[in-house]
């Protein structure tokens, strides 16, 4: 596995205690102000979001939450980040797994969030149709990309535009979720694609789509993704969330060494080729971190640089709604 610029790393033996710098005191199954058990364990999930989909196929959160009274784990799909952020904040969903945009866009417009698990996100391009005269970040001047909106292919885009000189103002950003986005690049309706796996490896099976800008060739567009909770579900129910945090950790670690069961799993269930899967599963980045302060100033920098393009309504400081146990 490649290192990430950040923390992740599995040969790093973190504990939950260390991961979040929690006393053993608190890791005891104890809930906030006497706080009755919640019924169920509401988990938001994205087809694309492998950890949680191994998750629930290895039951990780029914094996922990069960020990402290909780019996039932609910699984609702969702396509992508926002709308995603937008039920957590509506306490109809407690968890789902985001880039690094959404949160940043959920917390300015007083989204009721949680940082809660740190881990890096899975790859991202920036993709144009095979014949397409653009060949470097340069040529997108003026060029209509599809992007989804407050996802974490939002922040990539901007990122590679910068690599190229660019800005935002400098393209025509078409908002397209995933599944809008794909016919709309296979028929050249759009000029090119912001994407993440596995959507970026199907464009490339499928559309024999070209890379002008990834991870692979720029580094510093490697990226991070959270595990985000309702911070009502964080305040009244911590004792819990550390369990699900320890299956995840779980799984993570699992994963990292069995991509070939990932890839079959992730086959299944998103309904893709193998093949497509491999190709995505085998360049994703298996990691976790603890919120380092380095890792907390490139997200504060992201937010920052949102605010001042006037993406986001005001300021804001990310650290207010990291969940500290």
């Amino acid at each position: 596995m490649k290192n990430h610029p950040h923390t992740f790393d599995l040969n790093k033996r973190h504990s939950l205690s260390t991961l979040l710098g929690l006393s053993a005191a608190a890791m005891l199954p104890t809930f906030a102000h006497g706080a009755e058990l919640p019924k169920s364990f509401r988990v938001g999930f994205q087809k694309g979001t492998v950890i949680l989909l191994l998750t629930r196929q290895r039951r990780g959160f029914e094996t922990r939450l069960q020990k402290l009274g909780i019996n039932q784990v609910d699984w609702i799909e969702f396509q992508f980040g926002p709308p995603m952020l937008e039920a957590i904040t509506a306490k109809s969903v407690d968890l789902g797994s985001v880039g690094d945009t959404a949160p940043i866009f959920a917390q300015a417009g007083g989204g009721d969030i949680v940082y809660s698990l740190a881990v890096p996100t899975s790859p991202h391009a920036v993709l144009v149709p095979e014949n397409s005269p653009i060949r470097t970040l340069a040529d997108l001047k003026g060029k209509q990309i599809a992007v989804a909106k407050g996802s974490s292919a939002h922040n990539f885009l901007i990122k590679a535009l910068k690599i190229g000189g660019l800005s935002w103002n400098d393209i025509r950003p078409a908002y397209l979720g995933p599944a809008e986005a794909s016919p709309a690049f296979n028929s050249g309706k759009i000029d090119a694609w912001a994407i993440w796996d596995p959507y970026f490896a199907l464009a490339e099976e499928k559309f024999a789509a070209r890379v002008i800008a990834s991870p692979e060739q720029y580094p510093s567009l490697a990226g991070l993704s959270f595990f985000v909770a309702s911070s009502h579900f964080a305040q009244h129910y911590p004792a819990a969330l550390h369990a699900v945090n320890d299956a995840l950790i779980d799984t993570i670690k699992w994963a990292d060494t069995h991509r070939d069961d990932v890839a079959r799993l992730a086959a299944e269930v998103t309904g893709l080729e193998l093949s497509i899967q491999q190709r995505a599963i085998a360049r994703a980045p298996y990691g976790y971190s603890d919120f380092t302060p380095a890792l907390l100033d490139e997200q504060q920098a992201t937010a920052d640089a949102f605010f001042a393009q006037k993406l986001i309504p005001k300021k804001i400081n990310i650290r207010d709604i990291v969940w500290r146990g």
